[in-house]
């Protein structure tokens, strides 16, 4: 669709946490909006099948992406960006650090909790091997809380696979929010990149698009740019802003498996329990998981994944909030390690898994480890570096809002934070 006759009052560049939520509250509140998505809209979910449309691949592997470094890197191109294929996790993250920042969000958060209806899963959902970590981790001396979720639970079929998004439609996502917008008059195209940003002294007026014939140009009077924290520094450098890129953080995990006899995990929400006792002063937390897909262990553990019997595995994940370390460069390829601390957090953490699977009844001898991954990049254009605490850069009217700004890793689920930031930037640009 052309859309270069037509001025906007507002273009938001994604359509994920962020993006949805700034064009849903800017649409509610009769502006004209424009949303351009890179990714397509997609209808059919839960299987390999679908991953393989959405996932972001590398061109020369055909395969996952991965930093320079080999940390397997996490994300989608997609309607609704990360939010299809989160956990559903519905927690509050870095709510002091954004504070000593002056951007208070407490309003914000409760808008969110209340629209997103989160609550803790019910035990009834817990799998028998859930239920035995509970128990070894409190014979421990540990505590494993219920998982502030916004799934709706009357939907939700328990089918463990929601990183592949949602069969059922029971778990939120930024379609919502989306959709909500297009009704109250947004309009959205799908399929289109986002080279760079249009300006006129100083002040943007528009943003320039990939097409097939070259480029296209669609006028606005402000543009938020929602792309990702592994693309929106991209965009940010073609339009000038040399210095977007640096200080990625990817909140680094691993997964630990544990072979028993007759306690598994396949039936159950991923990330169902949570501990967050070593979250301030260790810099990690463990949350039950198993990746349920053959394929999807495979890539995680290599051809030892083929052998697991599923019917007899347990595991935790092992999340830390890990260093900025990372850089994404003009061209888009990252660069990301994990420092000396990230890799001391990490070993503590796998310590502390291995001791409550053994105490579940977990085989010591059967313990697996994944290789680094990351699901959550962000800082790439940090508050207090390259935005204001408005989410302005140094480009007037041109604003960030997605996982970009985060000025730490949270190394908590960010989806809650990135949209409270959403809404806060939305009242303040009306």
């Amino acid at each position: 669709m052309d859309k270069s006759g037509k001025k906007y009052d507002v273009i938001v560049v994604g359509s994920g946490a962020g993006g949805a939520t700034v064009a849903k509250e800017l649409a509610l509140r009769g502006k004209d909006v424009l949303v351009v998505e890179k990714g397509e809209q997609y209808s059919s979910f839960g299987t390999i099948e679908d991953i393989v449309h959405f996932y972001d691949a590398s061109k020369s592997t055909k395969g996952l992406r991965y930093s320079e470094e080999g940390v397997m890197l996490l994300r989608t191109f997609m309607a609704g960006g990360s939010t299809i294929v989160s956990c559903g996790n519905g927690l509050r993250c870095l709510e002091k650090e954004l504070g000593d920042l002056d951007i208070l969000l407490e309003e914000e958060f409760s808008e969110t909790e209340f629209e997103l209806d989160i609550a803790p899963i019910s035990k009834d959902f817990l799998s028998e091997g859930s239920k035995a970590i509970k128990k070894a981790s409190e014979e421990l001396g540990y505590t494993m809380e219920f998982m502030p979720k916004f799934i709706n639970l009357a939907l939700c079929s328990n089918c463990g696979g929601c990183f592949a998004g949602c069969q059922n439609g029971a778990k939120w996502t930024a379609i919502i929010y989306l959709e909500q917008a297009i009704k109250a008059g947004a309009d959205i195209i799908y399929g289109t990149s986002v080279h760079e940003i249009m300006t006129d002294n100083g002040t943007v007026s528009g943003i320039i698009t990939r097409v097939p014939q070259g480029f296209n140009k669609i006028l606005a009077d402000k543009v938020v740019l929602s792309a990702g924290a592994l693309s929106t520094p991209v965009i940010l450098n073609h339009s000038g802003i040399r210095n977007a890129g640096s200080g990625l953080f990817v909140d680094t995990f691993v997964n630990v498996y544990g072979v028993t006899t007759g306690l598994n995990q396949k039936d159950e929400f991923p990330m169902a329990l949570v501990n967050r006792e070593f979250y301030h002063d260790e810099g990690f937390i463990l949350s039950t998981f198993i990746n349920p897909l053959k394929i999807s262990r495979f890539a995680e553990l290599g051809s030892q994944a083929l052998t697991i019997p599923l019917n007899n595995l347990i595991g935790l994940m092992v999340k830390i909030q890990d260093e900025r370390s990372g850089c994404v460069h003009s061209d888009g390829t990252i660069s990301k390690s994990t420092t000396q601390k990230d890799h001391a957090r990490l070993q503590r953490g796998v310590t502390v898994a291995k001791e409550i699977l053994t105490k579940a009844g977990a085989d010591e001898k059967s313990f697996m480890t994944s290789i680094l991954q990351g699901a959550h990049p962000g800082g790439t254009a940090a508050i207090g570096e390259i935005v204001n605490n408005d989410l302005e850069t140094e480009v007037k009217n041109l604003f960030v809002c997605d996982a970009s700004v985060l000025p730490t890793s949270p190394g908590l689920p960010p989806i809650l934070t990135i949209i409270a930031l959403g809404k806060r930037l939305a009242k303040a640009l009306v």
